[in-house]
């Protein structure tokens, strides 16, 4: 066998070499060229990659800035705007307004206007100036259990901030007065004032919506969305490239049938199959997530449908741009993850820069997801969410007639 290793060796390297010899290099020019003559792959291989990767890289920010603050100032003094002030001076939140009375405030909080609400008291600077702490009320829209933690904690680190501060202000005070008064037995009123202890403001959070922070409920109503997007947009396009590919879809256009009933009648057995898939998805967010019903379940119902026919109208029009299956999951596969990753399913979208966020009224997942949250968290009615509804409504009609006059086009 010892005698036989050199021969094994030789005949590896034989191999080898017939392997990548001229033959193996001239396929693989050959390959090259084709792949140089087809730009629209070659373009598909840099651009769409490129793009996605500078698009997420701005977009995924997992730091939390620019929450929307909202503010009652019952007190209405200088110690009030100088909390106020403390809060703001950092860009995790930008004062969006102020509120004459909490329930006003709490109501800018369930329509989504707000993240963060402060109440400040009306005894707020007289509480100080005996030397008593004085609590502000801090009120969280908790559907993202994760932000209103973080909001949280921005919060009480201003206000600890402003502790310490009016604490150094007040020792040197204190030291000022004990020069004055060494003995500690004068009765002078400012003496007496400057001697009292620092008043300190305290911070009473409340988590609305999610008082348990459970974070699943925010994750499984933003995924939802994402998933009738997705099964929607795949299911239907390969429905319609599977006509393309068997060449029945001149059989079906010579009907007396018109595009839209073709099209039409191809997406009724469709949406009937996708909400059946919500149907579901629902029982088991209710059992298994434990994710409340707080608002109409029928208004959900029609966001979802409003979210299926949009999927469905993005399958359908994708596959006029392409001739078989492999060349509809390829655009697929450039058009979903976009739209999955700027919905604010999974990132806040106050968290993306301000460039990338007007995008996302364009989005269909975007729509979904702040109609689900606001009506199975918050208990939102029509009043709130309609105009979220009619966007979607809105984009699936423009997919579907775009998609129908497209196919007509290609098929006249």
């Amino acid at each position: 066998m010892a005698d036989d290793a050199p021969d094994a060796g030789e005949g590896v390297s034989g191999r080898a070499g017939r392997l990548f010899g001229g033959r193996f290099w001239a396929l693989a020019l050959k390959e090259l060229r084709q792949i140089r003559r087809d730009r629209r792959l070659a373009m598909s291989l840099v651009v769409p990659p490129m793009l996605q990767v500078l698009l997420f890289g701005f977009a995924l920010d997992s730091e939390v800035r620019d929450l929307r603050l909202g503010v009652v100032d019952e007190s209405r003094t200088s110690e009030s705007r100088e909390l106020v002030s403390a809060i703001t001076e950092n860009r995790t939140f930008r004062l969006a307004g102020s509120f004459l009375t909490a329930r006003d405030l709490e109501g800018a909080l369930a329509a989504g206007r707000l993240d963060v609400g402060v109440v400040v008291p009306y005894d707020f600077a007289r509480l100080r100036a005996r030397g008593r702490a004085a609590t502000v009320q801090v009120l969280l829209n908790a559907a993202n259990a994760n932000t209103a933690q973080i909001a949280q904690g921005h919060v009480e680190g201003a206000v600890a901030w402003l502790n310490r501060r009016t604490e150094a202000t007040g020792g040197g005070a204190r030291a000022a007065a004990a020069r004055l008064d060494p003995a500690g037995e004068g009765d002078d009123a400012a003496v007496t004032a400057v001697r009292a202890r620092p008043a300190r403001v305290e911070v009473r959070p409340a988590f609305l919506y999610n008082p348990g922070l459970v974070n699943a409920w925010f994750i499984v109503t933003g995924v939802f969305g994402t998933l009738i997007i997705l099964n929607g947009s795949l299911v239907s396009g390969a429905t319609m490239i599977r006509e393309k590919e068997r060449g029945t879809v001149e059989q079906l256009l010579m009907t007396p049938a018109s595009t839209l009933e073709v099209i039409a009648a191809k997406m009724i057995p469709l949406f009937a199959l996708l909400m059946g898939m919500v149907t579901l998805v629902l029982v088991v967010a209710r059992i298994v997530f434990h994710v409340p019903f707080r608002g109409s379940i029928l208004l959900v119902l029609v966001a979802c449908a409003g979210c299926v026919l949009t999927g469905i109208g993005i399958g359908t029009f994708l596959s006029t741009f392409a001739r078989s299956a492999n060349q509809t999951q390829l655009i697929g596969f450039f058009v979903n993850p976009p739209l999955a990753m700027l919905s604010g399913a999974l990132t806040p979208i106050e968290a993306m820069p301000k460039w990338i966020q007007p995008v996302t009224y364009l989005n269909p997942i975007a729509h979904f997801a702040t109609v689900a949250r606001s009506v199975l968290l918050k208990g939102a009615g029509l009043g709130v969410v309609y105009p979220h509804l009619l966007a979607l409504f809105l984009l699936a009609f423009i997919l579907v007639g775009v998609s129908a006059w497209r196919f007509r086009g290609q098929h006249s």
